[in-house]
């Protein structure tokens, strides 16, 4: 099994990784090629509707890692994020339960976070407002029993 590393990072979970591991945790199998198709039409659907109506981003530096990486990135707004990564497991703003999640980064991102949202396989988004501010990993509890 991969150990997931704790990391601080300013680029977060690539869409497709999400929605592959949920396909497999809803499907017990990997996406069929025609899945990944379907999934990827409907996902350029979404990117150049959001693009075609929000120019200045279009026009940004960061449009390439949303079009064509389709990572989430610190810049990024909540609408942009959930184009890419779908809703969120859970989401908080709750400042004692967003610093559990920061966990040792709290000190260094706590400044002006009001929201974590909270993905699969150990990715927490931290936003000031509307906006993407911070992103950590950290490895995913594991259960009582388990080495």
């Amino acid at each position: 099994m991969t150990t997931i590393p704790e990391q601080r990072t300013t680029q977060g979970p690539l869409a497709e990784d999400l929605w592959t591991y949920r396909v497999f945790l809803a499907n017990g199998r990997e996406p069929t090629f025609e899945e990944r198709l379907h999934w990827e039409r409907q996902l350029d659907e979404a990117i150049s509707g959001y693009l075609a109506k929000d120019q200045e981003f279009a026009n940004s530096s960061q449009v390439l890692t949303f079009r064509a990486a389709r990572q989430a990135a610190v810049g990024m707004s909540k609408e942009q994020v959930t184009i890419l990564l779908g809703r969120a497991q859970h989401t908080t703003t709750d400042v004692g339960e967003i610093e559990k999640l920061a966990g040792k980064y709290w000190s260094e991102i706590q400044q002006g976070v009001t929201e974590a949202w909270i993905y699969p396989l150990g990715w927490r988004l931290y936003f000031a407002d509307a906006r993407l501010v911070d992103i950590t990993q950290l490895p995913p509890a594991r259960p009582k029993g388990e080495k």
